[in-house]
């Protein structure tokens, strides 16, 4: 989990319908577990980016600008309407300081560890197959933003990659997708 092998062995969840199932488990079993998988989803950022986060650097801004723990880069983006519409609900009560993703043992923000289990144990629940983790998050963001606007250059100014073929290849856009759709491609 913690090599970077082992973080890019995990897979996007591709099906649509298994994120909703996954957002309703979530939802019925913990709001904070549920806005971790959202936001998630949602953002791109990695979890280690993600978990540091107080209410007031999301709360009043349009954009995340975040100082990237594992590249030191200053990172600048636009919080989507979707996303910016969770977080006005989830922290409508909480102070400007609080984490958004306060640990019950204490005072501090839950652990990559803990937000690992929330979402691997999610995604077995809901029947999800393949290797999930925390990362999985930003790569399902990646493959839907892909799936969406056909924009690989875009989605790697995004994730700050250095090429296209790492983007496709880090959202899991492989060789079988690609015969598949040479299958089905005719002029």
């Amino acid at each position: 989990m913690s090599s970077k092998r082992g973080a890019n062995a995990v897979e996007p969840i591709r099906d649509i319908d298994k994120i909703q199932e996954i957002k309703d488990y979530l939802l019925r079993k913990s709001y904070r577990d549920y806005f971790l998988f959202v936001f998630g989803i949602n953002s791109g950022l990695r979890i280690s980016d993600v978990l540091p986060l107080r209410v007031m650097d999301v709360k009043y801004t349009k954009h995340f600008k975040i100082k990237e723990k594992k590249t030191k880069n200053i990172r600048k983006t636009i919080i989507t309407p979707i996303l910016k519409s969770e977080i006005e609900k989830y922290t409508f009560r909480m102070a400007d300081s609080d984490y958004l993703f306060l640990s019950q043992k204490g005072e501090k923000p839950i652990t990559r560890i803990q937000a690992w289990q929330i979402i691997h144990n999610a995604a077995k629940a809901c029947g999800v197959e393949g290797a999930i983790g925390t990362h999985t998050l930003r790569k399902t963001f990646g493959y839907h933003f892909y799936q969406q606007y056909k924009d690989v250059a875009m989605l790697q100014y995004i994730f700050g990659h250095s090429s296209p073929s790492i983007t496709l290849r880090y959202i899991g856009i492989n060789d079988d997708m690609v015969d598949e759709a040479l299958e089905r491609f005719s002029l």
